[in-house]
């Protein structure tokens, strides 16, 4: 096992820079997530960690070492990827003991490493299998004892269940997180989608156009997002925001709902145009509140989901219980207002809560 240490790292291709002073810190162990929408660097971060990308500014560390000019097999990582990349004339025990064999490893040793990493991974009756007698979870499955057999200090994971269907997605991140417990070693894995990032990870570097938006707990994050950015990137329906701006002490929507601010709101936001953040599940269902003009009901068995509009402002609700409604229905709601957050309309900064008295000290 080792931490990565990646320094105000940067990548050119050619003019074009796509990633921008990067720093991230992954400890000994720790399974972080570098999460974030296509194109925003997350992946050629990961591979230039993995020594498949060059660096084009800045120090990548592994246990304390620099690895910018160490080539990708002298790394001691493993990278899993979206692909499988598995061998379709070798045999999952084949595939498993490929690298191994490359490096000269005697049989015995490779015979109880791949037994070990199959036990590890229920793969012991596949071992004689092609891969294409294998389902998709089975051959992923592979894929990471492939990783496994080869000890190595991080594993990298690149997108490795986009590939799949939604149920099997959803049992691989189980089987991943759980290995991740076992094996406690340190773990660097790109995704985007927030889901998996949210279940998966200890810590979740959050990525937009090739910048670090964010950095911390999954929770820390979801509760206390930085900017609009992150707020909006994490749950599922994601955040409502209202535009428009702060008057006196309440905000004020562009069609003219008032709203109190939230608590801690920095005095620099007076007069501001802004954003209003609040949460589907911060809501509950009242006979006073905001009359909300319910357009689209979804009950989803576990619970309801409500797209309305109050004026030209449109917001989406979830309930656990059921509620019954139908689209033209007047729906009064009451926002939970000790979950709201401001956000500046110019450059999307948190002003509520103790990010933005932190930003302003």
């Amino acid at each position: 096992m080792a931490n990565v240490l990646i320094e105000s790292a940067a990548k050119y291709y050619g003019t074009m820079q796509v990633l921008h002073d990067v720093d991230i810190t992954v400890a000994d162990g720790e399974f972080v997530v570098l999460v974030g929408p296509s194109g925003c660097g997350k992946s050629t971060l990961l591979r230039m960690i993995a020594g498949l990308e060059s660096i084009s500014g800045g120090t990548i560390r592994i246990d304390g070492k620099s690895v910018n000019n160490v080539a990708a097999k002298n790394r001691d990582i493993a990278m899993v990827f979206q692909s499988y990349a598995l061998y379709p004339h070798m045999t999952v025990r084949e595939n498993m003991s490929f690298s191994l064999k490359l490096k000269g490893v005697s049989k015995d040793v490779i015979s109880e490493q791949v037994d070990r990493a199959a036990g590890i991974l229920g793969l012991g009756e596949l071992l004689n299998r092609y891969p294409k007698q294998l389902s998709g979870g089975q051959r992923q499955r592979v894929a990471m004892g492939r990783a496994i057999v080869r000890d190595p200090s991080v594993f990298l994971f690149d997108e490795p269940l986009s590939n799949l269907d939604a149920k099997l997605r959803v049992a691989m991140r189980a089987e991943i997180k759980s290995l991740h417990q076992r094996l406690k070693t340190t773990v660097v894995y790109v995704t985007h989608d927030q889901i998996e990032a949210m279940t998966m990870a200890d810590k979740i570097v959050v990525m937009s156009g090739g910048r670090v938006e964010q950095v911390g707990p999954p929770l820390e994050l979801y509760d206390n997002p930085a900017n609009r950015f992150v707020a909006g990137f994490l749950g599922s329906p994601s955040m409502n925001f209202v535009e428009g701006s702060v008057k006196d002490d309440d905000f004020v929507s562009d069609s003219g709902l008032r709203l109190p601010l939230p608590e801690n709101t920095h005095s620099s936001a007076k007069g501001r145009r802004a954003a209003y953040g609040i949460r589907p599940e911060y809501f509950t269902v009242t006979g006073e509140g905001l009359p909300l003009i319910v357009d689209v009901v979804e009950p989803t068995g576990s619970e309801t989901q409500i797209v309305g509009h109050i004026g030209e402002d449109v917001l989406v609700a979830t309930f656990r219980e059921r509620v019954e409604t139908r689209p033209g229905d007047t729906l009064h709601i009451l926002p939970d207002y000790t979950h709201a957050q401001l956000f500046d309309h110019e450059t999307g900064r948190r002003l509520d809560g103790a990010i933005a008295l932190e930003s302003a000290a």
